[in-house]
């Protein structure tokens, strides 16, 4: 029994010690991007700064804010005995003997070290630089950039649900000659290497004057994708067939029993189907690039970054803020709707 419960537990410690260091590792770039944004350029430059955001600790001395350093005490005259390092003001520098004054003891005055000042290290204090995000606001147009990138991933999350319930519903609901085959055929598009269609269909957008508008990014969202019609197909035949012939015995229409049958059980696919759609949209470079790159004002804000990051590519506190900036929509939506995002994606798979 006792070995049982050994076993048992060095099992529950490897597989939570194992789960903290792979959180740990993953969330790793978000940590050294939060503590980026928010650091200095001087801070970035100087060797050996704290990870975190922080500037050289200074104290007030005879009304100046004169900076701080890490002295060993047993080189200052008077404290030959003491072991210690304190912060001590630099008020006088020197070659091989620096003066400098206690600013926890000020009666003290000022004092001598037989210390290279250039040798010692500073002090640090914690301190946010919240102005980055300001300049980048201010920079980039921060808010029509996010009105920009919001109606993209509205307008084409509302072209793909409509699109993708209606195909998947007759794809789960109807029996028509070639059915399954033509499933197939639309679920083979998903290994169709995206690359394969871009130039074909930039020239035929091209040709009918779509290029420089948002029409070539949202008009293909209502012609349904092979994806998330699978997801919601397979979503919908979890859901008995006998609630439509009931729905229908009571004089329901085939898109009344849609409407009023099958979506309302549905919503946590559905919901899975938004924050997949927006979370892409929200990301997309490539296709807003090639069809938006000759107007500007149409711009979503991750054509906007990567412009930003090529002309302030020497400083990365502003390209981490801007990157932070541009995360917090879609983070803040995946985390108030991941309960129904993974059973969304779980249930699709599940026979009731």
């Amino acid at each position: 029994m006792n070995t049982v419960k050994l076993r048992t537990t060095w099992a529950i410690v490897t597989i939570t010690g194992l789960t903290i260091i792979l959180l740990v590792m993953f969330l790793s770039p978000f940590a050294f991007m939060v503590f980026t944004s928010l650091k200095t350029p001087e801070q970035i430059t100087i060797l050996g700064a704290p990870i975190w955001p922080a500037k050289p600790a200074t104290y007030e001395y005879n009304g100046k804010e004169i900076e701080a350093f890490t002295v060993p005490m047993n080189t200052c005259a008077g404290s030959e005995s003491d072991t210690s390092n304190k912060s001590l003001i630099l008020i006088k520098k020197g070659l091989k003997e620096s003066t400098f004054a206690d600013p926890s003891d000020p009666d003290r005055g000022e004092f001598v070290c037989t210390v290279a000042w250039r040798s010692l290290d500073r002090p640090w204090q914690f301190a946010p630089t919240w102005a980055n995000y300001k300049e980048v606001w201010n920079t980039i147009n921060y808010p029509r950039l996010l009105w920009n990138t919001t109606f993209y991933a509205i307008a084409t999350t509302i072209g793909v649900l409509i699109s993708c319930t209606l195909v998947a519903y007759g794809f789960s609901r109807f029996d028509f000659p070639g059915r399954d085959f033509l499933f197939i055929v639309l679920i083979s598009t998903i290994f169709l290497p995206a690359f394969v269609t871009v130039i074909p269909t930039y020239t035929f957008f091209q040709k009918i004057g779509w290029v420089g508008t948002w029409l070539p990014l949202i008009v293909p969202t209502f012609f349904a994708n092979a994806f998330d019609t699978f997801l919601l197909r397979q979503y919908f035949m979890t859901i008995p067939r006998d609630m439509d012939e009931a729905a229908m015995i009571d004089g329901a229409s085939r898109f009344r029993v849609l409407w009023s049958v099958l979506l309302p059980q549905s919503y946590p696919a559905l919901l899975a189907i938004v924050v997949f759609h927006i979370v892409y949209a929200w990301n997309d470079f490539f296709g807003p690039l090639i069809y938006l790159s000759t107007n500007r004002d149409a711009w979503p804000i991750s054509v906007a970054l990567q412009t930003f990051n090529g002309i302030y590519g020497q400083k990365p506190q502003l390209i981490q803020a801007g990157a932070l900036m541009a995360l917090i929509a879609p983070l803040i939506l995946f985390v108030l709707a991941q309960r129904f995002f993974v059973r969304g994606i779980v249930i699709t798979g599940v026979e009731k």
